[in-house]
């Protein structure tokens, strides 16, 4: 429908924008909002059609008299502003000095250096007796000027600045917020773009969480997350703000460095890239402030009687506004001011000085300090400011404003003069080739440590020495865990939820338990949990749910304890990261349980596991309808082969592949104990199956080597020749028995059972073995345990896992004598099990015939022996490669 915006009575018209001018004269804008609002209702509900808009004008969203007053000392903070920027761009200057591969970055810091001193002069609070503390992500390219204002603070050393990305040796400070480098300083990992938003809505969904379920008091804590324009391109930044609006997320603050720049290049040259997020996010439902002007351009605005000033500011693209601050006052008044000559009259008695001396928004302290208080005062809303800037404020023509400025490390002498004499550095001629690092005097110092007294003390800090331990229940709580089921089948699925169903009821550590499902509670046998617990929604359940009169009804309250996140596995693992981190984040340490299909855990999120172990998470991750040929109806992208292999490139992740109920309990228990009792900054990954089968007891003095990673599960006292090692994991170590039995039935071969419940376990203490003798080749060596244990059997060994073949391979080093491995390489498919463990080539018939393979070369059985086995177990010679078809 095409709307006729023909004006069919002008004076009416100039009769109502009189009456709203009117009204906002006499009682302010939002009385305007409020009866234009209504007006609007009105006009919908009677049918009309009226024209929508995600976007206000090019201004900003908050009008310059109610422009706050400035609670700090702006000189005082001007001086240490100033020399916080010569600091930063220090730190990275001296180090490239040394040698260029050090990298770092100046322009991002010189962009924001406004932003970071007003929140660390008068809004972000440190935790202490009253307060939580509020939680900070920092943009990852600004960290030179966070180091250099804790040096001005007395926290960082001038050495420790010296050795600015050179961490090997101690001493030194990581190259961008890494808790994992420096536990004490950096509360979140953030420079993969991308995660630092996403992380940070569900932070402030998870502090809520811990509000409504008694665990913390709140208060007014808040969740900032600085991040740069270009970096709201990643699909992680903008994926999940409908949630944090949908949920009223107004202890969450988005900070977006607009500085229209990415490393390359414009973010959006043929547009306006604060329109289009602003767009967004209002649209989802955000409180959006933009802060594009300084109060230079206030006075200009006001005598924009024509309106053409504002016409120009909203058609002029960013590719343009970036080139206007390359150059100088002259190029600005000819190709900004002088497209038109109403603006070129506002400016026709300014010197070009003036016109180079405008400001955005972002570079005004008393601009910034009233956007930051807008947001933190704002309620039922999470806040997103936009906030203007150039890139490499203050760099001159070292790289102010040009496409060049995000990879500029070193500055010439002429550049470094030019830096100091703009912003009045006390630094002398003689002394300035060297780039020195600036003290404040004794003054400035005082302010700042006053400043940050009165907001709680240092900051950035990540608080957890004085965590409290949890007190975990004894191995024997899951009794019915460790016995065998009989002639009854079960999954381990089903007994991993049996297990934190006993978690859950239990009175010291029951209400620290946080699970978590991506919309498969049902798949998992979950949705007990349901009534038992609640799903968590902060708005309730205001419907009648469709399966109310049902045990298992589908039941949401405020106080819910289960986190279901639909499906969006991503959102869910951030849900984790947060409960994982609550032990530093709140001081109470809370045990995640976070269980998905395994395909869709580290092969979707393997960024945010890896910023997990930098996070020092603690929890359970488990992938549920883990192995390639045990999921066998969905097919190929759903039938995971590799997940081991790739939680194994994370150096904190404990990953186990168990079979037996048992099993699962003493690795739960284990991973609590060292988790939740000795405090380690490890987190556990299981894999879990779907499909049944009968669970023996737990063998006498097994659960040392199920936490190691192999155990004898079954033993042939005195084993003749033909005798052989069958070892596995998961299900297939379920075919193996059979194999086992097979084996003996037709050809008398004798097996010993292994279980190898962690092969990824066994090779790293493989690995460190084999370390430690290099390093200390005089010493005793040491042993590792798979060869400990295998050194006490006798004939070859056979390795048969649901997983690609490299994750058994791991350990062939440390396995004495014959050693075959078989594995699922190659894509899944959609089949039973029986016909996908045969093409995959890991069901009982290729195990038993690879055994047989290895005894006749170790001359054991006779090649007619051999050949009857090949032909018994239909074993096809010519048969395509699974990992090729």
């Amino acid at each position: 429908m095409t709307l006729d915006n023909t004006d069919i009575d002008p004076v009416e018209s100039q009769e109502w924008q009189e009456a709203i001018s009117d009204v906002i004269e006499k009682d302010g804008a939002n009385r305007a909002h409020y009866l234009l609002d209504k007006a609007v209702q009105q006009a919908r509900a009677a049918g009309a059609t009226l024209p929508f808009s995600a976007t206000t004008p090019y201004q900003n969203s908050i009008p310059a008299d109610d422009q706050l007053p400035f609670p700090g000392d702006l000189e005082m903070e001007w001086r240490i502003r100033t020399i916080n920027r010569w600091n930063a761009m220090a730190t990275v200057v001296r180090r490239n000095k040394v040698s260029s591969e050090y990298g770092g970055h100046i322009a991002s810091f010189a962009s924001s250096a406004v932003m970071y001193d007003i929140g660390l002069n008068h809004f972000w609070r440190s935790k202490s007796a009253i307060h939580g503390g509020d939680l900070v992500f920092f943009q990852g390219h600004v960290i030179p000027g966070i180091y250099a204002r804790s040096f001005m603070e007395g926290r960082i050393t001038e050495e420790q600045l010296e050795n600015f990305r050179s961490e090997v040796d101690g001493g030194g400070l990581s190259s961008y917020p890494h808790p994992w480098l420096m536990p004490d300083y950096w509360q979140f990992p953030t420079v993969s773009m991308g995660l630092g938003p996403l992380m940070a809505i569900y932070q402030a969904r998870f502090m809520k969480y811990m509000h409504n379920r008694g665990h913390i008091d709140m208060a007014d804590r808040k969740v900032w997350c600085f991040l740069g324009d270009g970096e709201m391109d990643e699909p992680e930044s903008r994926g999940a703000i409908d949630l944090a609006a949908r949920e009223g997320l107004d202890n969450l603050i988005f900070v977006v460095n607009c500085n229209l720049q990415r490393l390359d290049g414009p973010v959006r040259g043929n547009s306006k890239i604060v329109q289009e997020l602003e767009g967004d996010f209002r649209g989802a439902g955000w409180n959006v402030i933009k802060l594009l002007w300084g109060k230079g351009w206030d006075d200009l605005l006001e005598n924009d009687t024509s309106g053409r000033l504002k016409q120009l500011m909203d058609e002029t693209i960013d590719g343009d506004y970036q080139t206007f601050k390359s150059k100088d006052g002259a190029y600005i008044r000819e190709h900004f001011f002088g497209k038109y000559p109403e603006t070129a009259a506002l400016v026709e008695d300014w010197t070009d000085a003036q016109i180079w001396a405008l400001r955005r928004g972002g570079h005004d302290p008393e601009k910034v300090y009233t956007a930051f208080k807008h947001a933190v005062d704002t309620k039922g809303q999470p806040s997103c400011l936009l906030i203007k800037t150039v890139k490499g404020y203050g760099m001159g023509t070292s790289g102010e404003g040009q496409n060049t400025s995000h990879q500029q490390k070193k500055l010439a002498e002429d550049q470094l003069r030019a830096f100091r004499d703009r912003f009045k550095i006390p630094v002398s001629d003689e002394d300035l080739p060297k780039a020195p690092f600036v003290k404040l005097n004794n003054l400035q110092s005082a302010y700042l440590a006053d400043q940050r007294k009165k907001l709680g003390g240092e900051f950035p800090k990540r608080e957890w020495r004085n965590t409290p331990s949890l007190e975990i229940p004894p191995l024997s709580t899951f009794e019915g865990q460790l016995k065998g089921t009989g002639e009854r089948e079960i999954s381990t699925t089903m007994a991993f939820v049996r297990i934190l169903t006993t978690l859950l009821r239990d009175k010291k550590i029951g209400q620290h338990v946080v699970p978590i499902v991506p919309d498969e509670s049902r798949t998992f046998g979950m949705e007990g949990l349901f009534r038992s617990v609640g799903i968590y929604n902060p708005m309730g359940q205001k419907y009648t749910p469709q399966d109310a009169d049902q045990m298992s009804y589908y039941k949401e309250s405020t106080n819910g304890q289960v986190l279901q996140e639909g499906i969006n596995e991503a959102g869910a693992m951030a849900d984790w990261i947060a409960a994982a981190t609550a032990y530093s984040n709140h001081g109470v340490p809370m045990i995640p349980f976070f269980i998905y299909y395994s395909m869709f855990g580290f092969q979707r999120i393997g960024d945010l596991a890896w910023a997990a172990g930098d996070s020092r998470a603690r929890g359970f991750m488990l992938g549920g309808t883990a192995g390639r040929t045990t999921l066998n109806g969905e097919g190929l992208q759903h039938e995971d082969g590799h997940s081991h292999i790739l939680a194994s490139t994370i150096p904190n992740c404990v990953t186990y592949d168990p079979t037996f109920s048992y099993e699962v309990a003493v690795l739960v228990h284990y991973g609590m104990q060292r988790m939740y009792v000795d405090q380690e900054d490890v987190y556990f990954y299981l894999t879990l199956m779907n499909e049944n089968y009968s669970h023996p007891d737990m063998p006498m003095g097994a659960e040392e080597g199920i936490i190691k990673g192999l155990y004898r599960l079954q033993e042939v006292k005195n084993p003749g020749k033909k005798h052989v090692n069958l070892l596995g994991s998961g299900t297939i170590l379920v075919q193996a028995i059979k194999a086992a039995e097979m084996l003996k039935a037709d050809f008398g071969v004798t097996s010993d059972i292994w279980s190898a419940t962690s092969l990824n376990e066994l090779a790293r203490d493989g690995q460190d073995a084999l370390r430690h003798n290099r390093l200390n080749p005089l010493a005793p060596e040491v042993v590792p345990y798979v060869t400990q244990q295998l050194s006490k059997a006798s004939g070859p060994v056979i390795a048969a896992t649901d997983y690609m073949k490299n994750y058994a391979e791991q350990i062939r080093a440390f396995v004495p004598g014959s050693f075959t491995v078989l594995g699922t390489d190659g894509f899944g498919r959609s089949d039973s099990r029986v016909n996908l463990r045969r093409f995959f080539e890991v069901d009982a018939n290729h195990i038993a015939a690879a055994a047989m393979t290895d005894l006749y070369k170790a001359g054991a059985v006779t090649k007619a022996d051999l050949q009857k086995a090949l032909k018994t177990y239909e074993i096809d010679s010519n048969k395509p490669n699974p990992r090729l078809v």
